[in-house]
């Protein structure tokens, strides 16, 4: 399948077609392995599993990760047994490895800063680190940057030209050892991101990508800032001393604050309720 959101005339019905497609397979394959329940993440690549599951009899339940519900989420809520938020009132741990959770510390003060921008990157917050970076040399901060892939070699060669040392990579299987070395982040606010970095405790200043549907990146980044576990910046509007005033300040109670946003243990509790469920309506 392909995404429906932003497309328009034949790209939009052949993406639609495909879905529907999708649903019919999705279907076949729900009743050969007689499977109990279908939990969708949303997306387009969600679609034809959630909708065969409607149309089949066989209970949904559907997980959003963002602050701004998906389109294809928000469509299928009114069937939905169980709708787990990320966000909200309501909200449900976000499902994180132990891992991150096993490596939290307190933050005290900045003495390494890393900058992700992802395995395939992102320009801004390239362009961004090495404009702070010979002040944080100076500063005796050491620089961890995660380029990504294409624009790694540029990246590279920049802070060689400047003289600055900084520990420059794209994919990295055990980003986990880096982020909890870490004393301070610059960062996207995709959901999974933002609660491993919540999970591990590490005080990040959230750039959020300005082109994500709904803008949820922006809205997942400020319900942490609202709450004292961190701060964002429009992208728009970052520039150098977003960071270096952050420099200065006691980390400890935003690093406080972030161990009190999320608990281990999010996806089996997710898991428990859902059997509860599928348990309570095989009684029904």
């Amino acid at each position: 399948t392909r995404g429906v959101v932003n497309r328009r005339g034949v790209a939009k019905a052949a993406a639609l077609k495909e879905a529907a497609a999708g649903a019919w397979r999705a279907r076949s394959v729900l009743k050969r392995h007689n499977v109990s329940a279908v939990l969708s993440v949303g997306g387009f690549s969600a679609a034809p599993a959630a909708f065969a599951a409607v149309a089949g009899g066989v209970p949904l339940f559907i997980h959003e990760q963002n602050a701004v519900p998906g389109r294809l989420n928000r469509l299928l809520a009114p069937f939905a047994r169980r709708f787990f938020a990320s966000f909200g009132p309501e909200a449900w741990d976000y499902p994180v490895r132990d891992l991150f959770f096993a490596t939290a510390r307190r933050r005290e003060r900045a003495e390494r800063v890393l900058f992700l921008g992802g395995s395939q990157g992102a320009k801004a917050i390239n362009d961004f680190a090495l404009s702070v970076a010979r002040e944080l040399q100076a500063r005796n901060i050491a620089i961890v940057h995660q380029a990504g892939r294409g624009d790694l070699e540029r990246v590279r060669s920049a802070y060689e030209a400047m003289g600055v040392e900084a520990e420059v990579f794209d994919f990295d299987p055990r980003l986990h050892e880096r982020i909890a070395a870490a004393d301070l982040a610059v960062a996207r606010a995709g959901a999974s991101s933002l609660w491993e970095l919540a999970a591990n405790r590490l005080p990040t200043l959230f750039v959020p990508y300005p082109y994500a549907a709904g803008d949820h990146q922006y809205h997942n980044a400020r319900h942490l800032a609202d709450a004292g576990a961190g701060w964002v910046v429009r992208q728009e509007a970052l520039e150098p001393k977003c960071l270096l005033e952050l420099l200065g300040e006691e980390l400890g109670p935003v690093s406080d604050r972030l161990g009190e946003t999320i608990r281990p243990g999010g996806a089996a509790r997710i898991v428990d309720a859902m059997l509860e469920e599928i348990e309570r309506g095989g009684k029904e």
